[in-house]
């Protein structure tokens, strides 16, 4: 067991010591490469600290209720741990109070492997995600996310998942549990505005559960993390938090329509996120450094009022139908629409 400590403790050492390496390289020299490593290396370590600190919050929380607030504790220590090694947060800029909506099925837009602190941001007290099967092998993390109530999916086996959406839906309605899922079941590695197809999984599970989707886009962060190109710098992603869109008088009938829907408001939001000035796309050929913080704006047409144009040629059709979708449940909140307004 010493043996195995030291070697341990030999290996955490030489990983430190190799991350603040590359940290004082990254500072020094204007090179992507060091920068990118650092903040790669720095990632892993978070998580890793993370996971841990996860761990042990299951554990107690599973002794004392309500034991499933363990994911929305190590979320927002992921997110402040992230902030500080390597200068990257996501900021919500419209919508934030349908964060509360209780219970929900929440979704979001699936890109890369940093959508973990996306749901650092985002990611409310009561909730639970749902994950591959095989992630549950995964030391520390599997043991994490077993422990605070994961919701596993085994995608080869129709039956199995079935069964645990179903156990999931009778949560929901019994302990106003919320769950959240990537409907598009993949990252989408994008580096422009746009998403996968959609899974119906989870709106089947939110009309099983007579619960609201609640979506929420990420803008495209291609300007943050940039793999191919070895780029991996701090700054700020901006996120909107769209209506809650009820399901309570839908049968599985309306699944499809359902689906499409959520993924036309989302896809709009996402294309004039992205079309912003905040905006991180591939072909904005004037990316500016992201060190500096961003100025606060106080709600989504603000952040997209010089978007007017630009909105309007990449997702003027998921705009119509997606906003008009949204207004038609009657939620009396302002969304914006194609002219800025």
């Amino acid at each position: 067991m010493n043996v195995v400590l030291t070697l341990l403790l030999q290996l955490l050492t030489l990983y430190l010591s190799l991350t603040m390496l590359l940290l004082a390289l990254a500072l020094l020299t204007s090179h992507p490469l060091p920068s990118f490593l650092y903040r790669l290396l720095a990632s892993y370590l978070a998580l890793l600290l993370c996971a841990t600190y996860g761990v042990l919050a299951s554990l107690a929380l599973f002794i004392l209720p309500p034991h499933r607030s363990a994911q929305w504790a190590t979320a927002r220590a992921f997110k402040h741990t992230m902030s500080l090694l390597t200068g990257i947060s996501f900021e919500i800029l419209s919508g934030q109070q349908h964060l509360l909506t209780r219970p929900a099925v929440f979704v979001g837009n699936h890109q890369t492997a940093l959508d973990v602190l996306f749901l650092g941001e985002i990611f409310p007290p009561h909730c639970s995600v749902t994950a591959k099967k095989s992630l549950k092998k995964v030391p520390v993390l599997g043991w994490f996310m077993a422990l605070s109530g994961t919701v596993f999916i085994d995608r080869a086996d129709r039956a199995t998942a079935l069964k645990a959406f179903a156990g999931a839906a009778r949560e929901m309605r019994e302990q106003r549990q919320s769950v959240f899922i990537f409907p598009e079941g993949t990252r989408s590695n994008a580096e422009e505005a746009l998403l996968l197809p959609f899974k119906k999984g989870a709106f089947h599970l939110a009309i099983q559960a007579g619960v609201p989707i609640v979506p929420v886009v990420a803008g495209c962060y291609w300007g943050v993390l940039g793999v191919r190109e070895r780029r991996f710098r701090a700054g700020r992603i901006p996120v909107v938090v769209l209506p809650p869109i009820p399901t309570a008088h839908l049968t599985p009938a309306d699944v499809e329509d359902l689906t499409r829907q959520t993924r036309d408001a989302m896809l709009d939001a996402l294309v004039r996120l992205t079309n912003s000035p905040r905006g991180q796309h591939a072909a904005n050929p004037a990316l500016k450094p992201l060190t500096t913080p961003s100025p606060p704006f106080s709600s989504l047409e603000e952040v997209l009022a010089d978007t007017k144009e630009a909105g309007s040629g990449g997702g003027s059709s998921a705009r119509e139908s997606g906003v008009d979708q949204l207004r038609r449940h009657g939620h009396g909140e302002k969304i914006y629409d194609g002219a800025g307004n």
